[in-house]
């Protein structure tokens, strides 16, 4: 009896659920199946994948570098099964499940009010999760099929994923109009010697996205205070004296002011990325053609 005689599409769901759960109760009350039933899938899977596939942890299991790089075609197989049952015609008033979206704080406040407003009107059914973007863990989560869809800025995103460009972004120097430096011209050595205030949502310290920038001036920030998020720092520099760089178009509808710089901070893109494995996915390929 050859391989494929002995694989059957329920061990491969068992496969793709043990994947993106990591625990074999989870993955079997997912597809309402007993535990000892996922455990004979798993079973057979690696007599027919000769390999263990999934090693046991303390809560669960974690996948073998081989079952790693089988879920991507796994994926895909059954991906193309599912397009097999479904309608020709992809209509979004019809779709429902639910649909993930990974964004930094940035991308939450300036992004998806519009994007969620659209998917509101023109498809009811679906369901929206908005997870913050973890840096260290959105590959695993965006491979495992945990989050669909990531807006983020290139930097962020793993090589290999596909991404399409929203739009051109750039930092703007902000202040509270009742700062003692809001209505000079102050020199780039004055702005970088004056309290300053960053927003890093991924690691908590006192690094931010242009220092790099600075340093190409010889010059190194005075940042005295670190937020996890860029929507509280217009709340901070109203009651303090200090300065901040935030994207401009975070800045919309606050009070805070402007200060002109001799020198402007370089542009950077705000992009969309997606696991490579749902390039042909029917509601994948609608929600970016939204964006």
């Amino acid at each position: 009896m050859s391989k494929l005689d002995r694989l059957d599409l329920k061990q491969l769901r068992v496969f793709q659920a043990l994947i993106r759960e990591q625990n074999a109760s989870k993955a079997a009350n997912q597809l309402g199946l007993t535990q000892q039933a996922v455990s004979e899938h798993l079973k057979k899977l690696r007599d027919v994948f000769d390999d263990r596939l999934f090693l046991r942890k303390t809560n669960g299991f974690v996948p073998t570098p081989f079952a790693e790089d089988l879920s991507i075609g796994v994926d895909k197989l059954l991906n193309d099964f599912t397009a097999l049952l479904s309608p020709t015609n992809f209509d979004p008033k019809t779709i429902s499940g639910t649909f993930v979206i990974a964004a930094t704080d940035y991308a939450q406040q300036v992004v998806l009010p519009s994007l969620i407003s659209i998917l509101r009107k023109q498809s009811p059914k679906l369901k929206l999760i908005v997870r913050d973007f973890e840096l260290d863990k959105i590959h695993e989560l965006m491979e495992s099929g945990k989050v669909n869809l990531a807006i983020a800025f290139p930097d962020y995103i793993p090589d290999n994923y596909p991404i399409v460009k929203l739009f051109e972004e750039h930092h703007v120097c902000v202040a509270s109009p009742n700062a003692s430096i809001a209505h000079k011209n102050p020199s780039l050595t004055e702005i970088a010697n004056y309290p300053s205030i960053i927003a890093s949502p991924s690691r908590p310290n006192f690094k931010g996205s242009i220092d790099d920038w600075f340093k190409k001036f010889g010059l190194k920030r005075n940042v005295v205070v670190s937020a996890p998020c860029f929507s509280i720092v217009p709340m901070y520099l109203e009651t303090t004296d200090s300065i901040a760089f935030l994207p401009s178009r975070a800045i919309t509808g606050s009070k805070l002011i402007e200060i002109n710089l001799e020198q402007s901070p370089d542009k950077f893109d705000v992009i969309a990325a997606w696991h490579p494995r749902y390039n042909d996915d029917a509601l994948q390929k609608w929600v970016i053609s939204l964006l």
